[in-house]
């Protein structure tokens, strides 16, 4: 019940933001909008979508830490991008990496692949099981233990869990 009553209010706080209706002003409106997030509310129940996965609201405080943390790590990878566009002479040395993550969950297993592929220079090309396949510009940036900080946050935040 928990999990529904979360994916109602994010729906309404959804609905608000996208509408622009703070008001109660248009009813039609304001009654066709509540009539889409009840349907939506009762397909995910009927479906049985309704779980920890997909709907993760509880571990809001420690999604946005971990955006957070990531947007600092997309910086920090953007300048490594960007020397090497400016320099002279193309020094990079790509490499194909296989890296094992220890995410249980598929939430947290595609939230590490996509923060991967959001970070300049590297892009998740297959995820098999615990293993991610990965390209990077470099080589001895993606060595081992390479993403062991970023699938241990990731893992924290979806799935709750410091150690696999």
């Amino acid at each position: 019940m928990g999990y529904f009553l979360g994916l109602i209010v994010v729906l309404v706080a959804l609905w608000t933001g996208l509408s622009g209706e703070y008001t109660l002003t248009k009813p039609l409106i304001a009654t066709l909008g509540a009539i889409s997030i009840l349907l939506s509310g009762l397909l995910a129940y009927r479906f049985d979508i309704l779980d920890r996965e997909g709907s993760p609201y509880a571990r809001l405080p420690q999604f946005l830490a971990y955006w957070a943390w990531l947007v600092v790590e997309i910086f920090k990878a953007n300048w490594v991008v960007i020397k090497a566009c400016l320099r002279s002479t193309l020094d990079i040395n790509p490499a194909l990496v296989k890296v094992k993550t220890g995410c249980e969950s598929d939430l947290a297993r595609t939230v590490f692949a996509n923060s991967i592929t959001l970070t300049p220079g590297t892009v998740s090309v297959e995820v098999e099981g615990n293993k991610i396949l990965v390209h990077a510009l470099y080589e001895d940036s993606a060595g081992p233990g390479a993403f062991d900080d970023m699938d241990r946050r990731s893992r924290e935040a979806c799935d709750g869990k410091a150690k696999s």
